[in-house]
């Protein structure tokens, strides 16, 4: 199947998407119409019963509906009280609609994101292997294909591919799939999927060789095995979750729910049995009182629905899925993809950050900076076993081991000699080397590795090496031995930088009670140094996969919330673990998995954004919650003694907002819990304002903010539209 002639967006078109989606306002034309469209279909009642306080107000609208249209053909209905009822009934009707355009809008702000991804995942030709499912790569794939393209591979279309499948993708071709290089090293074109223009560099080995299917190589060639089937990557699983097709109510969200559910059901109670109590006092005032003719407005179901609505919290109840969806959105425009909205929302609740120290604290690429020979060896000599031991180490410290010693003066060759065997470096053993064709073997590692290795062979530590280790860890570098079988060369200077401002970041972390944890697999002298350095609070040196593990899982039996990030494989049981794991998009397909979040940036430091949007989706719902049960507090006052006044003339001294009667005082309170929830939409979307502050002060803002305006709001609202009503005649 030929396939040259798909369709499939250029690169500008996707970073263009990409853009727009981003910048598209609040209230764009086009969410708006397709809020709007929305939120009339989820007037259903198989949607609307999820949300239970909607809900509830949904059938009252109905029932007063109802009343209304058997009040048209009664007799003695006059035109005055026909039109307060069918003005009720209509601001009722709005006060639902205004909940669902709420939800809507946020989801349709998902939906503009999940269109400018969505073709990123446009069918793409790909260069399929005809040794697919291979178990291992053959060596020199790259290079065999470039003598003959045609006879080694076939032309096929992404959507054919499978989990398993070797593909080869060059230069200008775009990646079919999500998977892993497993030869070669290219430079990716991202934007598609982060927005960033700048390419960056992905290789085989280590843990920057994931590619996501929808990059564009821009040059060299890349050996890719797939790690998903097509309809199964990760861009097709972010864009359901971005629509919100696969979005399920957090723990927190539920559990508000049923605390509004027992809201709605207590009031629901108490308003029905106003009814009776109503009829009662009426027959009372004529019986015993002599005041007959005397009418309550709480026998009209218009009026007691009005005030169940008006009671019951709807303005959190409308807006709180609105919060959630608006979470997650939030965490995609800081490029971070929640598997779930219970990771947005577990980040604003961690206790406990760790962080690897390399690429996170430091800015990464430690540098080899000196040779110090120990014993018989020269400079020259120790250098040269270091180079050779670092030919195949891929990662940037052996790299610059290798440039560092063909700078120094009387370098030789260091070429392998034909028929070495490379030793790679492990988690497990902390070292890697090479065991030349004439016996010899160096090996260069961690210094507690490499000290027990010398153990083992029987080799000889000189007593000036600790010394030597302890002056340089305390400096902040990291110190690495090379020894050639049972000898000990000398010791190689690594250094690093710490990123610039990091030390204030951490601050504004502990000002928010985050305790900070540097991870790093250097001595603990090292450690240290560079913890004081960073300002962090604790940190675990010469980590390997289980002291990560077990230092969460002490952090987690202490009733503490863990989050970490980590792109390696090694990583994956600790990412698992966490409360939050954040996978670098970079990474390979097991951290990506384990982790319940990833950073398309591939940036470390996000960690720090996705504690600090969590905390703002909290403070969102904590001040609207505040907001809307402070605001049924002062309704309360507005709308009780109004409606019993006729009945029970000493409520009227509860009347001291002094509206103009009691239907103008109904009418305006329903008329503001309508208004209040559209007006709020921008915060509950946008999010409040986060601050790095403690619980207590952040209690305290909410409290003095949204409490004591929830309860001014309404006074002024009502006040303002009683006024308005009896300024048109309508009161």
């Amino acid at each position: 199947m030929s396939t040259a002639t798909l369709p499939n967006p250029t690169a500008d078109d996707l970073k263009q998407a990409r853009r727009l989606s981003r910048k598209q306002g609040l209230f764009a034309p086009d969410l708006l119409k397709s809020a709007l469209v929305r939120a009339f279909v989820m007037l259903r009642p198989d949607i609307l019963w999820k949300n239970p306080v909607m809900f509830t107000v949904e059938i009252g609208t109905v029932l007063s509906i109802v009343y209304t249209g058997v009040k048209v053909f009664a007799p003695g209905s006059t035109l005055a009280s026909l039109g307060y009822l069918v003005a009720l009934d209509v601001w009722l009707f709005l006060t639902v609609l205004f909940a669902n355009f709420a939800e809507a809008l946020a989801e349709a702000r998902g939906k503009a994101q999940a269109d400018a991804l969505r073709k990123t995942r446009q069918e793409t030709p790909a260069r399929r292997l005809r040794i697919a499912n291979a178990e291992r790569t053959p060596s020199g794939t790259l290079a065999a294909w470039h003598r003959d393209p045609e006879a080694f591979t076939d032309r096929i279309s992404s959507t054919q591919l499978n989990r398993g499948d070797l593909v080869l993708v060059v230069a200008g071709e775009f990646v079919p799939g999500d998977g892993e290089i497993v030869e070669g090293v290219a430079s990716i074109d991202e934007s598609a999927i982060t927005g960033e223009s700048a390419p960056v560099v992905r290789e085989a080995g280590g843990d920057r060789s994931g590619v996501t299917g929808g990059t564009r190589v821009l040059s060299d060639a890349i050996l890719v095995r797939l790690t998903t089937s097509a309809g199964q990557s990760f861009l097709d699983r972010m864009i359901a979750l971005v629509e919100g097709a696969a979005r399920q109510r957090t723990p927190n969200e539920i559990a508000l729910s049923l605390v509004l559910s027992t809201f709605t059901l207590i009031f629901l109670v108490v308003t029905a049995t106003l009814w009776p109590m109503a009829r009662y006092a009426e027959e009372y005032m004529a019986n015993y009182l002599g005041a007959a003719g005397l009418k309550s407005l709480g026998t009209d179901v218009p009026t007691l629905v009005a005030l169940l609505v008006c009671l019951i919290p709807t303005t959190i109840g409308a807006l709180l899925a609105a919060i959630g969806i608006a979470g997650m959105d939030r965490a995609l425009r800081a490029n971070l993809i929640a598997k779930s909205g219970k990771a947005v929302e577990v980040a604003g609740d961690i206790d406990t950050l760790l962080l690897d120290k390399t690429g996170t604290i430091t800015l990464g690429n430690r540098r080899a900076t000196e040779f110090r020979p120990a014993g018989h060896f020269a400079a020259a000599e120790l250098g040269r076993l270091a180079a050779l031991a670092s030919a195949a180490d891929e990662t940037p410290e052996g790299k610059s081991i290798v440039e560092l010693y063909r700078r120094l003066p009387g370098a030789v060759d260091a070429t392998t000699p034909a028929g070495s065997k490379f030793v790679a470096f492990t988690a497990q053993t902390r070292m890697s080397g090479i065991d030349l064709p004439d016996g010899r073997n160096i090996r260069k590692g961690a210094v507690d590795a490499m000290l027990r290795h010398l153990a083992q062979t029987g080799g000889v530590v000189p007593p000036q090496v600790q010394e030597q280790v302890n002056a340089i860890a305390s400096q902040g570098a990291t110190p690495l031995l090379v020894c050639e079988g049972n000898r000990l060369a000398g010791i190689v200077v690594l250094e690093d930088i710490l990123k610039p401002g990091i030390r204030e970041r951490f601050e504004r972390l502990r000002k928010m009670g985050i305790r900070t944890v540097m991870v790093t697999g250097d001595n603990p002298l090292t450690a240290k140094a560079i913890a004081e350095q960073a300002g962090v609070d604790d940190y675990i040196a010469e980590a390997t996969p289980e002291a990560k593990l077990a230092y969460i899982r002490k952090e987690q039996h202490g009733g503490r919330l863990v989050a970490m990030m980590g792109d390696g494989t090694n990583d994956a049981p600790a990412l698992a673990q966490a409360d939050l794991g954040v996978a670098m998009n970079s990474g390979t397909q097991a951290a990506k998995e384990a982790g319940n979040m990833v950073d398309l940036d591939s940036d470390p430091t996000k960690l720090i954004e996705c504690v600090e949007i969590g905390k703002q989706l909290l403070m969102t719902r904590g001040a609207l919650t505040t907001f809307s049960i402070a605001n049924d507090v002062a309704k309360y006052f507005a709308i009780v003694p109004a409606l019993f006044a006729a009945t029970l003339p000493w409520l009227k001294a509860l009347d001291f907002m002094n509206l103009t009667s009691p239907v103008s005082a109904i009418m305006a309170a329903v008329i503001f819990n309508a208004i209040i929830i559209p007006l709020l939409i921008p915060v509950a979307l946008k999010g409040v304002t986060y601050r790095p502050v403690g619980a207590d002060a952040l209690l305290r803002r909410n409290l003095l903010v949204w409490g004591l305006g929830g309860v001014i709001a309404p006074f002024v609202g009502i006040k303002l539209i009683d006024l308005a009503l009896a300024a048109l005649g309508l009161a």
